[in-house]
């Protein structure tokens, strides 16, 4: 067992800490997915003074790279054994493994768009119950006959619809706050030279962007020919340059290693490679056209206004009644075989009054108000009044754009 904190936590904390009084906020953190989240809605708490943030990193299947981003953080870090034995004042999680056991009113935000995919049944040859929408379903929501979180963060009103039909005892904890990427990517869109200058792309070059989510059927995991493919003829092709933005899920899935291993020859044609951790909005911001799956980055490539095409297979994963299915109805087919580059370039035009509008506009149904509105939230569950200065949601940066450039620059050397 590790070793558990005597501050700020704690039946005695009050006698060492600095600042005492403080209501404490305990952030569970699942994967480095949820921690991205979570770090939208902890940065409009995080300079108050009234306020003491605590992280913990939560049992989970894709928990590598989670203990590396808390140690950067260099914040307050417990162990997950003494997070379920402590109190309180809020807890704030992405996930939902465990949150049963925490002790705090909790705040549950979703580490996605759109609630799009069903749960992937266990494999253990035992029948398969009908699936329900991961983040919308009794099964995580409801614990022993009690509605685990204290608020739901949803994105869009239409969620309560989707929610009053999975699991109507929630519905009463449902708070429409709207989407931070969303959000984040909309100020990303208003100036994408910055990204573009990070990915050192020249002032004529093209950036064709391939996201993939994780998973056997995402495009990583089904369509790896079409990324060599799209890596190569970026390179012999003047004027467009690629990249490729994994969800954070493959890399604690395979491992850093094995995925530079595995990326090596596309790396070393020019492709860029970006990390864990890389933030979506900027890439997205820089993107002339993408090439995507079934993934909530994808949905994201719907605001943008860029053309967007899918690949690969995820489909049957995919809740029919989702925003998701809507832009995998209508996006344009990359085919099975042949040249990508030229399917990219003769892509119709992806919006403002385009084919994908309609999945777009149910991403939120509060765009720009996520700071405001979750902050709001935030401070009702602490009964705390809001401090003075405006909320903000932390801006996107373009360190692992320009380290994951400079990379592909040196011809995919790993440093």
């Amino acid at each position: 067992m590790e070793r558990w904190l005597h501050t700020p936590v704690g039946m005695s904390a009050q006698r060492w800490v600095t600042r005492p009084g403080c209501r404490t906020v305990l952030v569970v953190v699942h994967s480095v997915a949820c921690a991205q989240r979570l770090m939208d809605a902890v940065a409009l708490i995080q300079a108050d003074t009234r306020v003491q943030a605590v992280f913990t990193a939560a049992p989970s299947v894709f928990t590598r790279g989670v203990r590396e981003w808390l140690a950067d953080l260099d914040c307050v870090e417990i162990p997950w054994e003494q997070a379920e034995q402590t109190r309180f004042d809020l807890a704030l999680a992405a996930s939902y493994w465990g949150i049963e056991r925490v002790h705090a009113p909790l705040v549950l935000l979703p580490h996605g768009a759109g609630f799009g995919k069903f749960m992937t049944p266990a494999l253990t040859g035992a029948a398969a119950a009908p699936r329900q929408t991961f983040g919308l379903d009794r099964q995580r929501l409801v614990h022993d006959g009690r509605v685990v979180p204290s608020a739901l963060v949803l994105a869009h009103e239409s969620e309560r619809d989707r929610l009053a039909a999975s699991c109507p005892e929630a519905l009463p904890c449902a708070e429409v706050v709207g989407d931070p990427v969303a959000d984040r990517l909309a100020e990303a869109l208003r100036a994408p030279a910055r990204f573009r200058a990070a990915l050192g792309l020249a002032g004529g070059e093209r950036l064709a962007l391939v996201l993939s989510t994780w998973g056997r059927h995402s495009l990583i995991g089904a369509r790896p020919d079409l990324v060599a493919r799209l890596a190569q003829e970026a390179r012999e092709h003047d004027g467009w340059r690629a990249a490729l933005l994994m969800h954070p899920n493959v890399w604690a899935g395979h491992g850093a290693w094995q995925l530079r291993a595995w990326t090596a020859d596309w790396r070393a044609s020019g492709l860029i490679v970006p990390g864990q951790r890389t933030d979506c909005a900027g890439l997205l911001a820089a993107a002339d056209a993408v090439l995507g799956d079934h993934g909530s980055t994808t949905l994201y490539a719907a605001l943008t206004g860029r053309p967007v095409a899918v690949a690969a297979a995820g489909g049957a994963d995919v809740d029919p009644g989702s925003p998701m299915a809507g832009l995998l109805a209508r996006a344009p087919r990359i085919p099975e075989r042949g040249p990508v580059l030229p399917c990219l370039e003769s892509l119709p035009p992806g919006g403002p009054g385009g084919h994908l509008d309609g999945a777009a506009a149910r991403i939120t149904s509060q765009p720009g108000r996520f700071a405001e509105r979750m902050r709001r939230l935030l401070y009702d569950r602490l009964e705390l009044p809001e401090p003075p200065w405006a909320p903000r949601l932390p801006a996107t940066g373009t360190a692992p754009l320009r380290a994951a450039a400079a990379e592909a620059a040196r011809g995919g050397a790993d440093a």
